[in-house]
Parts: C-alpha cells; sequence; structure tokens
C-alpha cells in the first residue's frame, strides 16, 4: 500500500504539468485579455463581473481615454480592440505590465518555475498577491464544501439503505417523492425561499445574511473562535440557510444510488447464504453488503464534494454574501485576471487528485479484499 500511495503522489507531478499546459492553450485562443480589459476600462466601455446586473459604468478614466483618442487620432491597426486611437507605445507598456510582450512558451515556463518556488504571482487587478486572496477566501469555500458534503453523506447513506431494505412499501414511496421533489428545486431557489421565509423577509427574521461570523467574533483567531462556545454557535447559525440550500438538491442522486447499489447487491447468492447461515439481517446487511455496495458511492465522493467546493456554491455565495473561491473564481474568468485563473486551476486540480488517492485509500478500508500492491 505503501509503494502504491508512493507512485500516486509521483504522478500528480506529470498530471498537474498536463493540466496546466491544457488549460494554458486554451487561455490562448480566448477572446479577450488583461490587456484589452484594461484598455475597455480606460475608453469606458467595459463593465464589472458584478456591475452588470446594476448597471454602472466607469467616469473619470474613460473621460481621460476619450481625451487622449481625439489627441492622438487614429493609431496603426492592433490586435487589441479598442485600442484605436491610443498610443502604440501605450499598448507596448501594457503589454509588458502583464507579460504578454514575451512568447506564450516562455511565459508558461515562467509560471511553472514561480508555482515550483510557491509563487502564484500577483492579481492583474486586485493588486495582491494571489495566495493571499486564496487563503483569504478559503474558509468560505472550504465551510460550505466539507459540511454540505459531510451531511449528504451521513444522511443519504443511511436513507438509501432503509429504503432498499423496505423498497416498494410506504416508507420507500413518500421518501422517494420528496427526494424527487427537493431535487427538482435549483438550490439558488431552495435559497431565496429560506431567505423571505426565515431571514427577514415576510415572515420570521431569526438568521442572518452575511458573512460566516458576526462582527464581534470576526476579529478572533482561528484558535481563538475554535475554543469560543459562542463563537463556534454564531459559526453554524451563518451557515444554517446556505447549508439547508445547498444540500437539499444533494440527496437524490446520492440516496438513489445507495439504494440501487444495495438492492443489486442484495439479490445476490452470497447474501441468500449468509440469511440461510442463520445470521442476523443487521449482520448480512453491514457485515457483507455494505462493503460491495459502498464501492460505487464511494467512487464518487470527490466529484461530488470538488463541485460543491468550487463551483457549485457560486451562486449561494453572492446569495448570501459569501465571498469565496467560487465567486473568486468566477471574476478573475470575467475579468481576464490569469493569475487567479491559472492558481485556482491548479489548486483546484491539486485538491481533486489528493482526494481521489484518498478515495482509492478508504477502498481498502471499506473492503480489505481490495488490494493496490500488485499494481504497476
Amino acid at each position: 500500500m505503501i509503494a502504491y500511495i508512493i507512485r500516486r503522489l509521483l504522478l500528480i507531478v506529470p498530471t498537474l504539468f498536463g493540466i496546466m499546459v491544457i488549460n494554458f492553450a486554451i487561455i490562448q485562443f480566448a477572446p479577450g485579455g488583461p490587456v484589452e480589459q484594461l484598455i475597455a476600462q480606460l475608453t469606458g466601455t467595459d463593465v464589472a463581473a458584478t456591475a452588470r446586473i446594476g448597471g454602472t459604468t466607469t467616469g473619470d478614466m474613460a473621460s481621460k481615454a476619450q481625451a487622449r483618442q481625439s489627441t492622438l487620432g487614429k493609431a496603426p491597426t492592433s490586435r487589441y480592440r479598442g485600442s484605436q486611437g491610443l498610443d502604440p507605445q501605450f499598448i507596448k507598456d501594457l503589454e509588458k505590465r502583464y507579460g504578454f510582450d514575451k512568447p506564450a512558451h516562455e511565459r508558461f515556463f515562467k509560471m511553472l518555475a514561480d508555482y515550483v518556488q510557491f509563487d502564484f504571482g500577483k492579481s492583474f487587478f486586485r493588486d495582491r498577491r494571489v495566495v493571499d486572496l486564496v487563503l483569504e477566501k478559503m474558509p468560505v469555500s472550504i465551510s460550505l464544501g466539507l459540511w454540505s458534503t459531510l451531511i449528504i453523506y451521513l444522511v443519504c447513506i443511511p436513507l438509501g439503505v432503509a429504503k432498499a431494505v423496505r423498497d416498494g412499501q410506504g416508507f420507500d414511496i413518500w421518501t422517494s417523492a420528496l427526494v424527487v421533489f427537493g431535487n427538482a428545486i435549483p438550490a439558488f431557489i431552495f435559497a431565496i425561499f429560506l431567505i423571505v421565509l426565515f431571514a427577514g423577509g415576510s415572515y420570521f427574521d431569526w438568521f442572518p445574511l452575511r458573512g460566516l461570523l458576526s462582527s464581534e467574533f470576526a476579529r478572533l483567531s482561528f484558535l481563538g473562535c475554535v475554543f469560543t462556545l459562542a463563537c463556534v454557535a454564531d459559526y453554524f447559525w451563518h451557515l444554517a440557510l446556505p447549508l439547508s440550500a445547498l444540500v437539499i438538491g444533494g440527496f437524490a442522486s446520492l440516496t438513489m444510488l445507495t439504494k440501487n447499489s444495495f438492492l443489486d447487491e442484495i439479490n445476490k447468492q452470497y447474501v441468500m447464504t449468509a440469511r440461510a447461515k442463520g445470521l442476523s439481517e443487521k449482520r448480512v446487511l453491514y457485515g457483507h453488503v455494505f462493503r460491495n455496495a459502498m464501492l460505487i458511492v464511494i467512487a464518487g465522493f470527490p466529484a461530488v464534494l470538488i463541485g460543491i467546493l468550487f463551483t457549485g456554491a457560486l451562486l449561494i455565495e453572492v446569495i448570501f454574501s459569501l465571498d469565496g473561491l467560487g465567486l473568486l473564481g468566477f471574476e478573475a474568468l470575467i475579468n481576464r485576471d490569469y493569475p487567479i485563473v491559472f492558481a485556482t486551476v491548479f489548486f483546484f486540480s491539486l485538491i481533486g487528485l489528493v482526494i481521489g488517492l484518498i478515495r482509492d485509500i478508504t477502498y481498502v478500508f471499506v473492503d480489505p479484499r481490495i488490494s493496490f500492491e500488485g499494481q504497476d
């Protein structure tokens, strides 16, 4: 097992390299870029990612750019949209500022060399180190992803087993109706319903709508909050509605997967043999069926966690004013903030690969008959 873990850890390096190559190549062909974004801001044609709904526009920078265009006249044709009328030297300075004065392959290998030194660069438009931004947003995403995934698995696995044992009975029918109904409601719709009902809408004002902690606890360190009962209670008080909105739509697939997996195993010959030997139903289910049925459920764990941790919580973060990695990555893509884009892809891929390794190790704990020692 140790040899297998070492091999998997070594494979992370070429896998990450391939992921970064593919994403870097895709970005080169994507329309727009940081230079065009800044030109759009200067010329007053840009609207920020979060300002598109509000309809805000730029001000002084736009007037200055328009004045520049009127004084310079039309410049030679440029490969950047909206650059007509701007000084060609000014465009070259922008390219140098963002590193686009070098060929793509030089920029890529420089980025890899920086990553090896744990230097993920500086945001183009936030004027802060990418690592600082990611660490600042990480608590929100970890809180939403970890707790929602834990709740989903702790509820869905026992529920799926109970439905499999009572297949076709009243319990199975009405729980299936609830599961399907919950799956039919998008998470953000359920979030709005919870706000209206429990967070100062038309009925009750029981839960907060902003942040992970109240202002009196926000200044505490992590350890200070962990050892303060009131701070821990305040933390879960803030997470109650977002977690409820996230997990309500996550029950259906995992519950039905668990049920069908157990039904498939229950009908096999070895289960009938175990029952014929006089084993209790609990021993049959959890001593024999559980090992085989849970393998397919465990296989989906990385996808569930990664999906909620980084992508599935975007709308929930916006609705509940939780500034996490989902919103950071979305704004970086819209604004073409490449250091943040590549750093978040690197972090997400690394975490996904590590969770995949943990999943394989979990196979061995669930079913000791599984062994990776013989694999090359």
